[in-house]
């Protein structure tokens, strides 16, 4: 009895332990995508703008240009009225305005095709496209095939998701 008395302590012990370490530990992997631009501010992107990971990936946006604000946000009717281009059971996201060295986190549980841009620098193809898992797996939804709420250059500066499954990721300068 004392045996599984202490047993059940240690089990219990571990367990709180585990509740109070910080979220980042607990987590599954962390990936990064800067958000840059040029000193005088003619050209912005996100950095990678491919980029494939597994489901229960948090993805952490970084504003790393000194001279602009930028936005993470999903193509989704619920930011701005926009046509849905992430997986139909995936949440939105919207970052908000994010000043330089600011961050934003987002978490991606539903494989799928994930694409999102800047609010005020999407006409200057700041939009990027994250792949979560794998065309196979369960829920799997692929890239949206509308063609009528983006421009064709905003088309155009989405990379192929093929391509960033056979490389894992992109980067802007990979693709111009």
């Amino acid at each position: 009895m004392i045996l599984a008395r202490r047993r059940i302590l240690a089990l219990g012990g571990g367990i709180l332990a585990t509740l109070s370490m910080p979220a980042i530990v607990r987590a599954g992997r962390v990936e990064v995508i800067e958000m840059r631009g040029t000193a005088r501010g003619e050209g912005v992107w996100f950095r990678p703008h491919g980029l494939a990971v597994e489901a229960n990936t948090t993805i952490r946006f970084v504003n790393r240009d000194p001279g602009n604000s930028h936005t993470a946000t999903a193509y989704h009717p619920d930011n701005f009225d926009r046509t849905r281009r992430i997986p139909k059971a995936a949440r939105p996201w919207d970052s908000d305005f994010l000043l330089p060295d600011e961050n934003f986190e987002v978490t991606f549980t539903v494989p799928g095709v994930y694409d999102y841009y800047c609010i005020p620098h999407e006409m200057a193809g700041m939009v990027g496209r994250i792949v979560v898992g794998n065309p196979g797996d369960t829920g799997w939804e692929g890239p949206s095939s509308d063609t009528e709420d983006v421009s064709p250059e905003v088309l155009g500066n989405l990379p192929a998701v093929e391509d960033i499954l056979n490389r894992g990721r992109i980067e802007q300068e990979d693709s111009a």
